[in-house]
């Protein structure tokens, strides 16, 4: 499976590739009461995507609730049974109306700290259950579930019960990026493929970690970044990797290649281990890290080599409309098939 987020204004999305997905998630629905909500606007970019499947007929639509900052009231609502049994209902009225596919839960995050000041509780693990299971019930098998975890120990350990709830959906997304953030204190690779010295963090570090909780992997799906992330105040040493500094800014991939360049002082490099790209500017002490060409056909492969459910980015706005990073996802996906 190739699966891409969208949370874009609508602004060119037919432009895309729609043909290379296998799945298109619009974001993000949040919650008003009980209920899951999409502004008027936003509903016209569903209504939007949905048309795609006249380009792609096997492409499915989904809807994903929540994303980071968008799941404030989630552990409230979801520890009551009113609540999940108002939610599911609501969903299901939704995916019937814009005859969309299925929900993602992109709940940020179960039983572990998300944005400051968003509530949190161990409970939310059970809740989590008992919200998949609301689910199931009022959708059947007609829609599809699956849902978005963080790709850290204690997103993955903390926050689900794999047994009771990988019989209940689809998949899940590994979000193996953000795994150097907005918080943090040091450089390092935000979506690195493998562990390394230095940084244990990475995709198949995740994969494994299922592995040992008993998740099927043909459930498991990776993550891949199409954005980079830039920190400023790095020292030179080791090129600025593993060095104290200061989160900056997000860039999309789409610009990577004509502002992150030699011409413009920056030294490209790639950790062979972690198979992750980035960069340094000596004269602005700037650290850069990011997806490239090699570092994603590398994920593609990795998916079809370890038995994986697929690959899936964050997010289709910030690529290129042409030989951008999906036309390399796809190709590397295609060429292992064959």
């Amino acid at each position: 499976m190739l699966i891409g987020y969208y949370a874009g204004n609508g602004d060119r999305l037919e432009d895309h590739h729609v043909e290379q997905l296998t799945h298109l998630i619009w974001c993000f629905g949040h919650l008003e009461g009980d209920v899951m909500m999409v502004a008027p606007e936003q509903g016209l970019i569903i209504e939007r995507m949905v048309a795609l499947k006249e380009r792609n007929p096997s492409l499915k639509v989904l809807l994903s609730l929540g994303g980071w900052g968008g799941c404030a009231t989630c552990s409230a609502v979801f520890s009551r049974e009113e609540g999940r049994r108002t939610f599911a209902a609501g969903v299901k009225d939704m995916l019937a109306y814009y005859n969309a596919d299925g929900i993602d839960l992109d709940w940020e995050y179960p039983a572990v700290q998300g944005p400051p000041g968003h509530a949190f509780a161990p409970e939310d693990r059970d809740n989590f259950t008992l919200l998949v299971r609301e689910l199931r019930s009022v959708l059947g098998d007609r829609f599809e579930i699956s849902f978005a975890a963080g790709g850290t120990d204690a997103c993955l350990i903390n926050g689900f019960d794999y047994a009771a709830v990988m019989p209940l959906v689809d998949r899940m997304h590994i979000m193996s990026y953000d795994l150097v953030h907005g918080y943090s204190t040091h450089t390092g690779h935000h979506t690195p493929l493998r562990s390394v010295p230095g940084q244990t963090l990475s995709a198949d570090h995740a994969v494994c970690l299922l592995d040992s909780l008993g998740v099927p992997r043909r459930q498991v799906v990776i993550g891949a970044a199409f954005y980079a992330r830039i920190f400023k105040d790095v020292p030179p040493e080791s090129n600025g990797l593993f060095q104290p500094g200061t989160f900056k800014n997000t860039i999309p991939c789409s610009s990577i290649d004509t502002t992150i360049t030699p011409a413009n002082g920056w030294r490209l490099l790639r950790d062979e281990g972690a198979e992750a790209a980035y960069a340094y500017h000596a004269d602005q002490r700037s650290f850069i890290t990011y997806d490239d060409a090699r570092s994603t056909a590398a994920k593609a492969h990795y998916v079809n080599t370890e038995g994986l459910g697929g690959i899936m980015f964050w997010q289709l706005v910030d690529d290129r409309r042409e030989g951008g990073l999906l036309d390399v996802m796809y190709k590397a996906l295609r060429e292992v098939d064959r």
